[in-house]
């Protein structure tokens, strides 16, 4: 017998804030996201805001929003989320930018989701993860997300050479990210630190009109004018 659950669709946003949501999104999302009255959100505030501009013909003060985040507790916490899904009413996932579930804290709630057998149902959007591999022309292949890497320098630098290690010697592409204020700092020491042959992808600002993303290595980077890196996300990628 099928069961009456909800269904938790995914639901990625632009990774930049400028221009038309629709440029960078599938119109067939927006059937679906004009269906729904419930949300779970990483940050209430910009999902009002984004859900604004996606001209859904919603009211947003009618709209539930529920938030999700790195202070979001597993369990009960949790648990309440699904449980309009549970009765029946399904519910969408907003990240802060790109896909949900993907370096960010709705993994959660989709995990619970499959293990109460709620159907999840991820749409179609714009991921900087993918997006700066494709671009890169490193090995698309076999690449890891690495996340942040440690913030004091010394840390940071036995970590640098840890991943510019693995892409040496298993070929595969590594991937990480950090604050934007602390771009600069990181590439630094990337410089530093890495070996001359080593290559390294710079993406900035991905789906703006101010989009960046070149591969170097280590030594053409070293005798390059660096990008304007202060407060811009960035994804950062070592490879052979």
């Amino acid at each position: 017998m099928e069961n009456k659950f909800g269904i938790l669709y995914l639901l990625p946003c632009p990774i930049a804030d400028d221009g038309d949501v629709w440029e960078v999104l599938p119109a067939k999302n927006r059937e679906v996201m004009a269906s729904l009255d419930y949300f779970i959100v990483e940050n209430i505030r910009s999902a009002r805001r984004f859900l604004s501009k996606c001209r859904l013909g919603l009211s947003i003060e009618e709209l539930e929003f529920r938030e999700l985040n790195e202070h979001t507790v597993a369990g009960p916490e949790v648990e309440s989320l699904i449980a309009p899904l549970l009765e029946g009413r399904s519910a969408g996932v907003i990240s802060e930018a790109g896909v949900p579930g993907v370096a960010d804290p709705g993994a959660m709630v989709v995990e619970l989701c499959h293990r109460h057998g709620i159907r999840v149902v991820p749409l179609v959007g714009p991921s900087s993860i993918l997006m700066a591999v494709m671009a890169s022309g490193l090995n698309g292949q076999s690449f890891a997300f690495n996340g942040y890497l440690p913030v004091k320098p010394p840390e940071r630098a036995r970590a640098i050479r840890h991943l510019e290690h693995r892409a040496v010697s298993e070929h595969q592409s590594q991937l990480f990210i950090e604050a934007p204020y602390r771009n600069l700092k990181l590439v630094e020491q990337l410089l530093e630190v890495c070996h001359s042959e080593t290559r390294l992808t710079i993406a900035l600002d991905l789906t703006s009109s101010g989009e960046f993303v070149q591969t170097h290595t280590i030594s053409r980077w070293r005798r390059l004018p660096l990008p304007d890196l202060q407060k811009r996300p960035a994804i950062f990628i070592l490879g052979i």
